[in-house]
């Protein structure tokens, strides 16, 4: 037996869905976004967590819950290349990368108060323009926007 083994930093999940890789300053982001406190399942939290890939990095376990692609598409606005890991019988059926989608629809606030969205009583609609520096172009107005710079709704 080896006493040098480390332990786990946080319990392994039965069922249920981690967001694993959320830099650390976007966790509370990601908690607040999902609405975590309202959900009535166990939920565990894990900031600062020792990460290869970012330093410090967040976590959060949901047992017996399934995102919908709508929070999956939120989730990838505060945070985008957060990894998604399914949980059933405390093995891994799905993993996958969140990336920005095509299209982003209702979910964040035009930044140009002359768009149309800002003045009429209609959904917001965005294009992804560039990947890799996280810009949206709205549907309407064409103003870009990064998304680290998007006021969600």
């Amino acid at each position: 037996m080896n006493d040098n083994k480390p332990a786990l930093q946080v319990s392994a999940l039965c069922n249920g869905t981690v967001i694993d890789h959320i830099p650390a300053d976007k966790l509370f982001a990601v908690v607040s976004l999902l609405d975590i406190p309202q959900m009535e399942s166990n939920v565990t939290i894990g900031y600062n967590l020792d990460s290869k890939k970012l330093g410090k990095k967040g976590l959060i376990k949901v047992a017996d819950k399934l995102f919908s692609d709508e929070e999956i598409n939120r989730i990838s606005l505060v945070a985008p290349n957060v990894v998604l890991n399914i949980i059933h019988d405390y093995k891994v059926v799905e993993k996958r990368e969140v990336h920005l989608p095509n299209e982003v629809r209702n979910l964040a606030k035009c930044g140009n108060p002359k768009c149309i969205t800002n003045n009429e009583p209609m959904a917001t609609h965005f294009h992804l323009v560039d990947a890799q520096k996280g810009t949206l172009k709205c549907h309407y107005c064409e103003k870009e926007v990064n998304v680290n710079d998007i006021e969600l709704l």
